[in-house]
């Protein structure tokens, strides 16, 4: 319902609706009584949930947080319009929902902002950051972005690349513009190619080390593994992931699939990390 000048989805998919709170609980009892130990809430704007009773989706949250054999809550994906007081809270009071928000920006310059109708500016956008560290210390943030959108200067670009220095976000999808037929940005004139990849590459040259440090500073240190299955090619490895959802391998005896353990990281790799029960 937000209209992005870029996107596609209102107009293949139609307005937003909000399924039955009711209904997503049954469900998430019935995953549960099967063995589910971690819960993804999933939505195209996901935290403009409101259902026909009003529940929004801190409602849902806390809702799952009482569930006595679930261990943990994501949601996906979010937009900085809809991070509603509620919902900030939830990230201090909920001790299952994860410390990694995906939190799409699309890009650090207000007047790109304004020309994709994302209806948020960088200052609302750091604010609801900065409440957030306030609130939970451990918070994390991973977004998307959209480079050589049609107008973007070098100012533009970067601004972007200092909110990404700024902020450190541990993980983020970066794309050059691509348009998409119907949406209103597609009759906008494409930034020359070469200066559009020249661009993504010193971006991503910049998350790729942001990322690389930050998983520097988990050698040596315990985090909490939820593991996910057996690994069908190598013996004894099983896979998982961290609180901040990164790929975690271990070597164990017993079975943990479906356990939450306590793991001390020992290398990494650029996509996964390595360690010991």
């Amino acid at each position: 319902d937000k209209f992005c000048k870029f996107c596609v989805v209102p107009y293949t998919r139609g307005p937003e609706f909000s399924r039955n709170f009711e209904d997503v609980l049954n469900e998430a009892d019935e995953l549960i009584s099967k063995g589910t130990k971690e819960i993804i809430l999933l939505g195209q704007n996901v935290n403009a949930y409101n259902d026909k009773n009003d529940k929004r989706l801190s409602d849902i949250i806390y809702a799952l947080q009482k569930k006595e054999d679930l261990l943990r809550i994501r949601y996906y994906t979010s937009h900085p319009k809809d991070m509603t007081k509620d919902l900030i809270e939830a990230h201090k009071v909920c001790s299952k929902l994860m410390p990694l928000l995906h939190l799409p920006v699309q890009s650090g310059s207000d007047k790109i902002l304004k020309g994709m109708n994302r209806k948020h500016n960088i200052k609302e956008y750091l604010k609801i950051i900065n409440i957030l560290k306030e609130k939970n210390s451990r918070i994390k943030f991973a977004s998307d972005f959209i480079i050589a959108y049609p107008g973007e200067e070098q100012e533009d670009f970067n601004q972007t690349y200092e909110l990404m220095r700024k902020i450190k976000f541990i993980n983020s999808y970066s794309f050059i513009f691509s348009p998409r037929p119907g949406t209103p940005a597609s009759d906008m004139k494409i930034i020359d190619e070469t200066l559009a990849k020249k661009r993504l590459v010193i971006f991503q040259k910049l998350a790729e080390k942001i990322k690389m440090n930050y998983k520097k500073k988990l050698l040596n240190k315990i985090v909490k593994v939820l593991f996910e299955n057996k690994m069908t090619k190598e013996k004894d490895k099983y896979f998982g992931r961290d609180e901040y959802q990164n790929p975690v391998i271990v070597c164990s005896k017993k079975n943990i699939v479906g356990q939450e353990k306590k793991v001390l990281i020992k290398k990494f790799s650029q996509h996964t990390i390595y360690g010991e029960l």
